[in-house]
């Protein structure tokens, strides 16, 4: 882990607490308590990700959110905002203005930690889609983002749209291990992959591998966690 979180928190003892737990589960933690600062800190620091409580002096939640998607320097971290229960309409706008997810007070720090790790991680997979070369070369195995083209030994390759995805995400990630969860995530987006269960993966992998012949055995089950993809 080791992410730096910022925490815009006007109520000390709160800012604590989720301090506190941060720091236990091997996070960094940077406390703000005025929204005033909360930006020009996000542009200094850089964090993995801000948690950003809606009631806050000097500027409110909702204008801190949209001026951090407005900066080039801040608008790529991920936001999960802290709300009071019948600030739904809230919810909305800040959702609308790019916050990634939300957690309504008086919450669990179980629940609050579940939710930073499930931003974090999709955040990473994000990130590592948006570097990934439009090209994928392994053996006799091609993959051309740009044009949504599976090539094996130089002849096309019918693939389902989610069987492309997730080729391409483990292909682009080199030998990073992908849970399942990221997969799912890549390959049926954000808001299904909440719906589908994640046996639905190895069930997709399985086909995948068959279509691929003996290249399909570049992709490594790990055991307990999901898959990689063996590039050499």
């Amino acid at each position: 882990m080791n992410e730096k979180i910022l925490v815009v928190e006007d109520e000390k003892d709160i800012a604590r607490m989720i301090e506190y737990n941060l720091k236990k589960e091997g996070y960094r933690p940077v406390l703000v308590h005025d929204g005033s600062y909360a930006a020009l800190t996000a542009a200094k620091e850089k964090p993995a990700l801000v948690l950003l409580d809606l009631m806050l002096p000097g500027l409110d939640g909702l204008e801190v959110c949209r001026r951090l998607k407005a900066d080039a320097k801040t608008s790529a971290i991920p936001i999960i905002m802290l709300t009071a229960k019948g600030e739904e309409s809230d919810k909305v706008l800040g959702l609308g203005l790019g916050a990634d997810d939300y957690v309504t007070k008086p919450f669990g720090l179980k629940e609050l930690l579940a939710r930073v790790q499930a931003v974090l991680r999709r955040a990473s997979v994000k990130a590592a889609a948006a570097e990934a070369p439009g090209k994928l070369k392994a053996g006799t195995l091609e993959l051309d983002a740009a044009k949504v083209q599976v090539r094996l030994k130089g002849g096309p390759l019918e693939l389902t749209s989610k069987e492309f995805e997730l080729l391409k995400a483990l292909m682009a990630c080199g030998d990073r291990v992908l849970t399942r969860e990221e997969l799912l995530e890549k390959a049926w987006g954000l808001d299904a992959s909440l719906e589908v269960e994640t046996r639905t993966v190895d069930v997709h992998i399985g086909t995948l591998r068959k279509k691929l012949g003996k290249e399909g055995r570049r992709i490594i089950t790990v055991k307990n966690y999901g898959y990689r993809f063996d590039g050499e």
